[in-house]
């Protein structure tokens, strides 16, 4: 790809990446990898079924910070399919909890949780509910975050210090579910870009699509894919999960239903494929229904290779 960019980190270049993956995690320690985090010291943090593992840099052995390995549950310690992590600058960690509908915080290390979101079922769609979270996203200044409201069809922002039964505010979907901009199908990955009106991009897993959102207005703008049409082609999507903007707009979006990474240049709706072949499969140039992507400080990308029980590293180049 011969775009140049700003990278989320600063980095400038030409956007290319090795396309042959190495395998950093793979099911000898995880289950299923489904959200991806990487710190400033390039500690990368994973999602699993029921506990989140953190890999030191240059470290091959995983160890498990929050939750209990194959012990799904309601209470402070456990969690029940796990979806996304993020960790804020004071080393506070943060958990979609799908199936518990919640947003769970791990202050200082703690491996008992508060919930800062969400009130533990039933499911519900009031302010202070979620149904089945899946991705979220924090501002620059760490005040606020915005989930994904997957079962709502809808996105929710609340303060980063929250506590249980705390209103959201409802910023993205509010009208059913169907394939124009005003609403939301199937939301499933979000990014907030705090330099252009605090937009949201989201991906519509359950319309091929994506949407740059103002928080609080009353529609998006379709900026890649064709609502409600799934394909393969460079122009086209199929159930969009993960998705990350760097700061000249170029967008990084995972392609789960066609097993590939997708980068759109700024302003264009044809993208270039950075990752995976398009056909499922474990081998290193393959994905399997991946879930979502992150960067370390060199801009290698990795990729949580959800079918595959494993977490891909993409040099960049």
């Amino acid at each position: 790809m011969n775009c140049l960019f700003l990278s989320l980190l600063g980095i400038s270049g030409n956007l290319q990446w090795n396309t042959t993956g190495i395998t950093v995690l793979d099911t000898s320690q995880i289950i299923s990898a489904r959200g991806v985090y990487i710190d400033s010291n390039n500690t990368l943090y994973v999602a699993d079924t029921a506990v989140i593992w953190r890999l030191l840099n240059n470290a091959t052995n995983a160890t498990i910070v929050a939750g209990i390995l194959q012990s799904t549950g309601s209470n402070s310690s456990q969690l029940n399919t796990t979806q996304d992590v993020y960790v804020d600058r004071y080393g506070n960690m943060y958990v979609t909890d799908y199936f518990n509908n919640r947003v769970q915080k791990f202050i200082n290390r703690s491996t008992d949780a508060i919930t800062t979101a969400g009130i533990n079922l039933p499911v519900g769609s009031a302010l202070n509910q979620l149904y089945r979270p899946t991705c979220f996203t924090f501002d620059s200044t760490e005040t606020y975050f915005y989930v994904v409201d997957y079962g709502n069809n809808r996105v929710m922002r609340y303060l980063i210090n929250s506590s249980t039964g705390d209103n959201g505010t409802l910023v993205a979907g509010r009208n059913g579910t169907d394939n124009t901009n005003i609403s939301l199908n199937g939301p499933s990955g979000i990014h907030h870009v705090s330099s252009i009106n605090n937009d949201l991009f989201i991906t519509n897993y359950g319309g091929h699509s994506v949407l740059r959102w103002t928080p609080g207005a009353s529609s998006g703008t379709f900026v890649a894919g064709q609502p409600g049409v799934a394909g393969s082609n460079s122009t086209l999507l199929n159930q969009p999960r993960g998705i990350k903007i760097d700061n000249y707009l170029n967008m990084f979006v995972v392609d789960s239903g066609n097993h590939r990474i997708q980068l759109f240049c700024v302003n264009n709706q044809t993208a270039t494929t950075i990752a995976g072949n398009g056909i499922a499969g474990n081998s290193t140039m393959q994905l399997n229904g991946p879930r979502s992507i992150a960067f370390d400080t060199n801009m290698n990308m990795y990729v949580a290779d959800t079918l595959n029980g494993r977490v891909q590293k993409f040099l960049k180049l």
